[in-house]
């Protein structure tokens, strides 16, 4: 049996992890002294409580080899074959750190892919790997085909707030200010394995309008294979997302996700937008 391991940041529901047969090993994350395994001892929603009154924006820290370890002896040693999709490189550790364990433990029964995004553009990878695995791939199949599909994933999101961007450094404190005053929404995307901004409008729905209109002239989503859909702590904002380019992707199996720590803690609540792959 190939068993598919992923981390936090996939921002999986422990209910969808378990309908999909899909182990989680959680990313820590740290406020001030203390020390949260994420979604384990702290959830989502209170991860966002917390956010809401702190000066100082939290950090996360990656997975250490020897968690990996444990993990992949346990799944081997009972005879499975292993695929780990974990956050970008570029984010984190986490993906060295798995590699570590995996020539430790069996190199020949492991794969890692790096996938190059995180949230629920990496969910999309393994929601993706979770129906190829059930069709019958062969693990080094699956690594090739993983491997081709995360060249193509691509995550698109509009943020309600440049709290957090100011806070993190990535935008000066007077762009902040200006931005607030004018309601700037920036949009989102994940370039080289990290966060970027790609535009700025005003409002949530000229947002939407930006992506539609990057989908329809710079990557259109190819529909015959699933969209994810994600929020930071704002349901309703991932159903307006849906709303407005659901009917354009008729075609697609359309997922819900909600962000988590790592890209929460940058973009804050109120984000939301879709994860997709681009036509081949």
């Amino acid at each position: 049996m190939i068993r598919i391991v992923t981390d936090s940041t996939s921002d999986l529901s422990p209910q969808r992890a378990a309908e999909l047969g899909v182990e989680v090993v959680p990313l820590a994350v740290h406020f001030g002294e203390e020390t949260f395994r994420d979604g384990v001892d702290i959830t989502k929603e209170e991860f966002y409580t917390r956010l809401a009154q702190v000066d100082t924006l939290p950090t996360t820290s990656q997975v250490p080899p020897e968690t990996f370890i444990q993990v992949f002896q346990r799944l081997t040693e009972g005879g499975d074959q292993v695929l780990g999709l974990f956050i970008s490189g570029a984010m984190s550790g986490t993906n060295q750190s798995a590699n570590i364990a995996r020539g430790i433990v069996d190199e020949d029964n492991i794969a890692i892919v790096e996938t190059g995004t995180v949230t629920f553009g990496l969910g999309l990878l393994v929601e993706t790997a979770c129906r190829l695995r059930d069709q019958g791939l062969s693990l080094s199949e699956l690594e090739q085909k993983l491997t081709e599909l995360a060249g193509r994933v691509r995550l698109l999101a509009v943020v309600d707030t440049l709290k957090y961007l100011k806070m993190g450094g990535r935008i000066s404190g007077a762009t902040a200010v200006v931005g607030g005053i004018l309601g700037i929404t920036p949009i989102i995307t994940i370039q080289d394995g990290l966060v970027v901004s790609v535009g700025k409008t005003r409002g949530r729905k000229a947002g939407f309008q930006f992506i539609d209109k990057w989908l329809q002239e710079k990557e259109a989503p190819d529909t015959s294979l699933p969209v994810t859909f994600g929020h930071s702590n704002a349901p309703q904002v991932m159903e307006e997302c849906m709303a407005y380019f659901g009917p354009k992707l008729a075609r697609a199996d359309l997922l819900p996700s909600d962000i988590g720590a790592v890209v929460g803690t940058h973009v804050g609540p109120g984000a939301g937008g879709l994860a997709f792959f681009v036509k081949e």
